[in-house]
């Protein structure tokens, strides 16, 4: 063999070895990098769509039990988060529900048995904190005794969880769930009910609810807190079982002083790090609360699906009066009342007190070049004129706006079907 080919074979061989270097070298690389990122996600309470996938953001709207009962396939109700299963008055219980996510924002049907699961939104979440070892606060309009009673009329109608790390980064949770959840950690578990979706006395898995869920930095979650102050929302920071207060000082220092009535009137409107918009309703700002949002987004013309009962607000149109009013807030759009929507060739309805009927509290906007899709706390019950502090007028409440296309597009479909008359 002559020395020209001893060289090339010399030289081949000194390639591949390097190239296997290489491949060997980019293959810890990014071992280490999936490494580094699941401790982050375990160090740090986020929105999850199933056990291990994070997003910034997800979206669920579960629906009532005339239109998808029980749960989706074979699945079974379980109860990780305590209580027992609940025979329901003609077994009337929905734990089926579409949703959307920041990686995937169209709706699209679950398969499972919502709030039940690990491999769920609202299960896979929850789990984080109840199982975990972070901070939290709970709030709830409707705990029913445990872990504290709420007055007939409660200054904030708002529900919802916090919870976060030593360096105040984390998650909220927007529910619409009356009595859920309302433990949250194992370590301070329930005594006289469940915590899961369907292991709860109250029966919430009977009309349609919806649940939002948003990742939050710390500058975040200082806003979230204030919001939440400013609604005067139900909690109580010395209940370990609703409250565990901990990480940056800013932060304990807000905890301390949530569940307490707020005297303001102003409404506060942020848009968060994630883009987006957070708005607060204080009890003392006595105004119809879907015309407070329209008018805070610059008189856009809205769409709603609340708990639509008496005393009922009904749609407004630019011309209809509002005497119920705030000068400082500017001007309201028009807004309708949903009372039917559908998924697929379903018919939802969204009505409040019915067989039928809705206790989520969403609404999209009616101006397509204005892709919102807003997540709230209050209901369209209260009053234009008259008695002012009627119902959800008089009280507080949290609302978030969300701009994505493919979300809204959904949502919009899902909002369709038939309209309130203006009075």
């Amino acid at each position: 063999m002559n020395n020209n080919s001893q060289q090339k074979r010399q030289l081949a061989s000194g390639k591949l070895i390097t190239n296997t270097k290489n491949s060997l070298i980019f293959l810890i690389v990014a071992l280490l990098v999936l490494i580094v990122t699941a401790s982050a996600q375990a160090q740090t309470p986020v929105p999850l769509i199933t056990r291990g996938q994070s997003v910034d953001w997800w979206f669920v709207f579960k629906f009532n039990d005339s239109t998808f009962p029980g749960c989706d396939g074979s699945a079974q109700r379980s109860c990780p988060f305590g209580g027992t299963v609940q025979d329901y008055k003609n077994g009337a219980f929905s734990q089926q529900y579409v949703y959307a996510s920041s990686s995937n924002p169209s709706l699209q049907k679950g398969t499972d048995c919502l709030g039940d699961t690990l491999t769920d939104p609202v299960g896979a979440t929850f789990d984080q904190a109840y199982n975990g070892s972070f901070y939290y606060v709970l709030w709830n309009d409707q705990f029913y005794g445990d872990p504290m009673k709420t007055k007939a009329a409660p200054w904030g109608h708002s529900k919802g969880m916090v919870s976060w790390n030593e360096n105040g980064e984390g998650f909220v949770m927007q529910v619409s769930t009356p009595s859920w959840p309302a433990s949250g950690n194992k370590a301070s578990p329930r005594r006289n009910d469940g915590n899961t979706l369907g292991c709860v006395t109250d029966n919430d898995v009977k009309v349609s609810q919806h649940f939002f869920a948003l990742k939050l930095t710390k500058d975040d979650l200082i806003i979230v807190l204030s919001a939440l102050k400013n609604a005067s929302v139900v909690t109580d920071p010395s209940n370990a079982q609703i409250v565990r207060n901990g990480g940056p000082a800013d932060v304990q220092a807000l905890v301390k002083t949530l569940g307490e009535k707020t005297a303001g009137k102003t409404r506060t409107s942020v848009e968060l790090s994630s883009g987006v918009r957070l708005i607060s309703k204080p009890s003392g700002l006595q105004v119809p609360p879907w015309q407070m949002v329209s008018a805070s987004l610059h008189q856009i013309p809205l769409r709603t699906a609340t708990w639509w009962a008496n005393p009922y607000i009904p749609t407004t149109t630019s011309t209809t009066v509002i005497d119920c009013w705030d000068s400082t807030l500017g001007t309201s759009g028009p807004v309708e009342i949903a009372t039917s929507g559908h998924w697929g060739t379903t018919k939802i309805g969204l009505k409040g007190v019915t067989s039928n009927g809705n206790h989520a509290k969403i609404g999209v906007s009616t101006d397509s070049s204005h892709p919102y899709v807003i997540f709230g706390d209050l209901n369209q019950q209260g009053a234009l004129s008259g008695n002012c502090k009627s119902s959800q007028n008089g009280r507080g409440g949290l609302f978030f706006v969300l701009q994505n296309k493919p979300l809204y597009d959904t949502v919009s479909t899902l909002l369709e079907g038939d309209t309130s008359p203006a009075p």
